[in-house]
């Protein structure tokens, strides 16, 4: 099939790469803008379009996409259907009609649970025990368009959301590898969501991985598994930002008032939450390096009392 593909992340590249590697005729990529990023605010290509200048794909980067200019160069491209994977921007009708078939969106949910931009993330901070990959006949409304394919997985109690975001790239690559070969013949089923169903996944925001200490443990463990890459679960230790990469629910011998260490384990040391103690098991300290949190305890003398938690 001839296919223009939309996306940037290194989630959206895992697609990006099956449908190359299955023989399809690639006309562009479309991808966000170039931005500035870290202190030295250096340019910064998206995974999509890094893995695009490898394979000598035509690139596009269109500031907007309602613009008559850049509905004509799609228009131009004769795509049979158009693939968005982690894009980051509505398409608008305009732009949706535009495929001789139509455009088909790869969203790691089970939707219509999770419609937005972070669904992967919310899964786990809310503590879920399954999760999945759904295929969309796309429409005007946010993940709101009709289902093409939908699976199912267990959501281990233990993985990251980074952890999980890489099994499910490759998940959703291998649904659209099998669906797209049956669009011409309409080999294909399509069922509307409920609606009445729906919840959001809104994009996070920095403050969302401060630490609450007062939270169940199992609510700490599902915030730090779910706020990886970023923003990070975070607290205070003697007013500097200690972000926490690690941690679950733990049995320390003491309790205590929440934030307050209340024991030194062999595999780190544990905090006093809402109900039980939660042991820290990887740091990264501010101005430092991450590390496990034996490390971290041999280079800061804490002792049992002190307490985490706002700066």
């Amino acid at each position: 099939m001839r296919i223009v593909f939309f996306g940037c992340d290194d989630f959206a590249a895992v697609s990006l790469k099956r449908l190359v590697d299955d023989g399809h005729t690639l006309a562009a990529l479309v991808t966000q803008p170039d931005k500035p990023q870290g202190r030295g605010l250096h340019v910064a290509y998206s995974a999509t379009k890094e893995l695009a200048l490898r394979l000598s794909l035509d690139v596009f980067q269109p500031v907007e996409l309602k613009d008559e200019v850049v509905t004509a160069r799609l228009r131009g491209y004769n795509a049979d259907v158009f693939v968005v994977v982690a894009y980051g921007k509505f398409l608008p009708p305009e732009v949706l009609g535009i495929p001789k078939y139509f455009c088909v969106n790869v969203h790691p949910s089970l939707l219509p649970r999770y419609r937005g931009a972070a669904p992967v993330n919310w899964a786990v901070i809310n503590g879920d025990t399954r999760t999945g990959i759904t295929l969309i006949r796309m429409n005007a409304s946010m993940d709101g368009g009709d289902i093409l394919a939908q699976e199912e997985y267990p959501l281990p109690e233990d993985i990251s959301s980074s952890s999980l975001r890489e099994q499910l790239a490759v998940s959703g690559a291998n649904m659209l590898a099998e669906l797209l070969p049956r669009i011409p013949a309409g080999e294909f089923h399509c069922r509307k969501q409920d609606s009445s169903l729906a919840t959001r996944a809104p994009k996070l925001h920095k403050e969302l991985g401060h630490i609450q200490w007062t939270d169940a443990a199992k609510k700490i463990h599902d915030l730090v598994r779910g706020t990886q890459p970023w923003p990070g679960a975070y607290t205070f230790l003697k007013g500097d930002l200690l972000k926490v990469l690690d941690a679950a629910p733990c049995d320390a011998a003491a309790s205590g008032v929440a934030g307050e260490i209340v024991e030194l384990h062999k595999d780190g040391f544990c905090v006093q939450a809402g109900d039980r103690a939660v042991l820290v098991r990887r740091v990264h300290p501010a101005g430092g390096k991450a590390m496990d949190a034996r490390s971290f305890l041999a280079g800061h003398k804490l002792t049992l009392g002190e307490r985490l938690g706002s700066p």
